[in-house]
């Protein structure tokens, strides 16, 4: 069986999309009239540096994710579609849960509500299973620093107050094997720091329609397979809690995935190389 992968924010580069805005005018037009602003000049030529910011990144993944879904939905039968983060709006689009100009007006409040979160960042952890992740966060006593991505069996972010995270990140990375990386994002994402932030995307949330899959979808807030039912609180909730690739995945490969597929790069799948069966 075959599952299609969405990233989300973090793949963003001047460029990306370029041979598809012409393909989609009629969608594109549509993007552009939704967020007041040229998708295809922000994806092309990026004149003004924004697709740095939250604020653009995540409209701009989520379009050009939606595009590149349509040609690969066109030429292969895809069982399972899953994402990372924003890229779960991307699997309810392609999964028939919600069209693609409701996802992107979801997508364009919660890009302008995370934005506005700022003192905190994120860091990559590399080399070190979660568990000794979890114990260090617990010896540094620091209540704002947390777990946000579960991204493969050694490569896990942590995420919070800024300063409380340098001071995290500097302990986790004196252990044996570590390595600690700062991200280039302004807001400390997916942890408890973004619950007011999730609160105020209800409302937004509360207002769509999501309607039965004709494909299942995983989610990667649960690692289980999306209850259109509970789609509005699992995407409120998505801002505020870990991202859980790990089981994720685990599922998709208990389900009887063994061929994945990603659209705008390799990122999620360089992570399945490093999450062992289970």
């Amino acid at each position: 069986m075959h599952c299609l992968l969405f990233p989300g924010q973090g793949v963003q580069r001047r460029g990306m999309g370029a041979d598809l805005f012409g393909r989609y005018p009629q969608e594109t037009a549509t993007a552009d009239e939704i967020l007041g602003w040229s998708i295809e000049e922000l994806c092309t030529r990026d004149p003004h540096r924004r697709l740095r910011d939250t604020r653009y990144a995540q409209p701009a993944v989520f379009f050009v994710n939606a595009l590149l879904a349509r040609q690969l939905t066109a030429e292969r039968h895809y069982h399972y579609f899953a994402g990372h983060s924003l890229g779960e709006y991307n699997a309810l689009v392609a999964a028939g849960v919600l069209d693609l100009a409701a996802a992107l007006r979801l997508v364009d409040r919660r890009a302008e509500l995370m934005s506005e979160v700022t003192g905190g960042g994120m860091s990559a952890v590399q080399g070190l299973p979660v568990s000794f992740v979890r114990r260090a966060l617990t010896e540094t006593g620091l209540p704002r620093v947390f777990l946000a991505n579960l991204n493969a069996d050694t490569q896990n972010t942590i995420a919070g107050d800024r300063a409380e995270l340098a001071v995290a990140a500097k302990a986790i990375g004196a252990l044996p094997g570590a390595r600690v990386v700062p991200l280039n994002v302004s807001g400390p994402f997916h942890t408890p720091l973004m619950a007011p932030a999730a609160e105020r995307f209800r409302a937004a949330l509360a207002d769509c329609v999501f309607a039965a899959p004709h494909t299942p979808v995983v989610s990667s807030v649960t690692g289980d397979v999306l209850d259109p039912a509970q789609a509005a609180d699992l995407l409120a909730r998505q801002l505020w809690t870990p991202v859980e690739w790990v089981r994720t995945v685990t599922t998709l490969r208990a389900a009887g995935v063994t061929e994945f597929d990603e659209v705008n790069g390799k990122t999620l799948s360089a992570f399945l190389t490093r999450i062992a069966e289970r």
